[in-house]
């Protein structure tokens, strides 16, 4: 049996890894596959992957994207959320900020640079035509980071997904002054070269399992309850959440969905060049 760690956030876009786990649908194929929290996100995952921490990551599209073409030596082997990802944009409660045009000088909380947090409030200060060389930003790790720095003042408003945040927006910890789409599919599958070259037909395995559990995911029974209480969230934003949500069902990414990727990236800043596509994708089915 193979032993492979695969990374991710602890939110409700996982709960599919989650479910096959505890089926132990890989073990069928030999594989030992262990599930790491990642809650700091893609900068934490992307550090992760060069380091050999894990093998496989499910992580954001624009993050693993520009650290493969700074250096990561991973591929992204297919979409694995494609529909976009909805940021919210969050000031402390007693926030004096009241819409998202008052933010263009105040300091942006993220969670490290290369990350969603960071690459969106990039994506935010070009939709909204601000200066994005004089953008400030303060690192904070993970959601919990951005809490604190909102509250004692050390940054103006944090980036972090619509729904994982509603609940510190319900309890008033945070206030929503806006949101900001990914103008792309939010999450991919990348793993790690070495593991590629040694393991693909276990890579092909995991990719077929978590595509047929994706493909019926909103039709187990009660799957809003399910993750309502999962995730403490309220029943009624895990319905629209679902209602918004598309997981791919191919096991394959397009050289050219990554090159239109890479032309909004560069068109909004979020990269300075674009790579070879080839150098980022790996088709596990050619």
């Amino acid at each position: 049996m193979i032993n492979l760690t695969i990374g991710g956030v602890p939110e409700h876009f996982n709960y599919p890894w989650y479910v096959a786990l505890k089926n132990k649908e890989f073990a069928k194929h030999n594989i030992n596959l262990r599930w790491k929290d990642f809650p700091g996100g893609t900068g934490e995952m992307n550090t992760a992957l060069r380091n050999s921490e894990i093998d496989i990551a499910i992580i954001l599209t624009e993050g693993i994207i520009k650290d493969i073409g700074d250096g990561n030596p991973s591929k992204i082997v297919q979409t694995y959320v494609k529909s976009p990802l909805v940021w919210g944009i969050h000031v402390a409660n007693n926030s004096s900020f009241q819409y998202v045009s008052d933010l263009e000088h105040a300091i942006i909380a993220i969670s490290r640079f290369g990350s969603g947090s960071h690459l969106m409030a990039i994506v935010n200060a070009y939709n909204n035509g601000w200066d994005i060389n004089k953008l400030q930003f303060k690192v904070v790790g993970d959601l919990e980071g951005g809490i604190e720095a909102l509250k004692n003042g050390e940054a103006g408003y944090f980036m972090w997904e619509h729904f994982t945040t509603k609940p510190f927006v319900d309890d008033s910890t945070f206030r929503r002054i806006g949101n900001c789409p990914t103008p792309w599919p939010c999450f991919v599958i990348a793993v790690r070269n070495e593991v590629l070259e040694h393991h693909p037909e276990e890579i092909k395995a995991i990719l077929n399992i978590i595509n047929t559990k994706t493909a019926t995911f909103k039709n187990i029974e009660n799957i809003d309850i399910i993750l309502s209480k999962r995730y403490q969230q309220k029943l009624e934003d895990v319905q629209k959440w679902l209602s918004i949500t598309t997981w791919e069902s191919e096991n394959s990414i397009s050289k050219e969905l990554i090159t239109e990727i890479q032309n909004k990236m560069i068109a909004l800043s979020v990269i300075d060049s674009k790579a070879n596509a080839q150098k980022l994708i790996k088709n596990m089915y050619i």
